[in-house]
């Protein structure tokens, strides 16, 4: 069976978890898998790239996606969400009303950033927004495993969305809360001051035996995840006092 995902560029995480790293960008998604219902966390870049996951998923899993998950709202983690159709789409409580407002914007970020103009336009145009909004902790049964959807935001974005996966070992998906592949990016959404806190939510759902799986780049651990919250501490001059 891990062949199968390794065949499908697919890292198999734990006997529940995968994840695949996107081109381009190195965008992250995470593939959860119940005993009923699938969870897909984050839906790619485009419809095209979505509609790509979506197939891979029902291929490895042999059921469709049911749940959607929204790390936060950037274009690379939120404009494939129109190909999972049925699905029922989580997102930290305010992101639904930011992604209604800034579908332009999200457009012309991706456009920025190298995605086509016309893929760009449909995707923004078809984007679906999260009917269930997260203010603390949501507890999903995918039958199996119970998934925890944690808002531990804001930090790299206003609305930072966390999901946790027990099982034989903990796993953690932080969206771009963490990042390996290069020095997490402060846009003009992030709170700076808040940030460190966040990644003590992380450290606190997972403890120190959880994969960490950032948004871009490889699986880490909870030391990789405190010296990054540190060197964030640093960065932004916020007092761990």
């Amino acid at each position: 069976m891990d062949v199968a995902w390794e065949e499908a560029g697919w890292e198999r995480l734990t006997g529940r978890t995968g994840r695949r790293r996107l081109p381009v960008w190195d965008c992250t998604v995470g593939l959860v898998v119940g005993d009923r219902s699938v969870l897909m966390v984050d839906p790619g870049s485009c419809v095209r790239e979505g509609a790509e996951l979506r197939a891979q998923a029902e291929l490895l899993t042999g059921r469709r996606v049911t749940h959607l998950a929204f790390t936060h709202g950037h274009f690379d983690h939120v404009l494939g969400a129109a190909a999972f159709s049925g699905a029922e789409v989580f997102g930290a409580v305010g992101l639904d009303g930011l992604l209604a407002a800034e579908r332009e914007e999200l457009r012309e970020s991706a456009v920025q950033q190298g995605l086509a103009a016309d893929e760009a336009a449909e995707s923004a145009e078809l984007l679906v927004l999260p009917r269930h909004h997260v203010s603390g902790e949501w507890t999903l049964d995918l039958g199996g495993v119970q998934v925890l959807l944690a808002n531990v935001g804001p930090g790299h974005s206003g609305h930072d969305l966390a999901v946790l996966v027990p099982g034989e070992r903990e796993v953690v998906f932080c969206g771009d809360l963490v990042e390996e592949s290069g020095e997490p990016q402060a846009g003009s959404d992030a709170v700076p001051g808040q940030w460190p806190a966040a990644l003590d939510r992380l450290l606190s759902l997972g403890g120190e035996d959880a994969l960490y799986v950032p948004g871009h780049g490889s699986v880490v651990d909870a030391r990789f995840v405190r010296e990054q919250r540190d060197t964030l501490a640093r960065r932004f001059g916020v007092s761990r006092a």
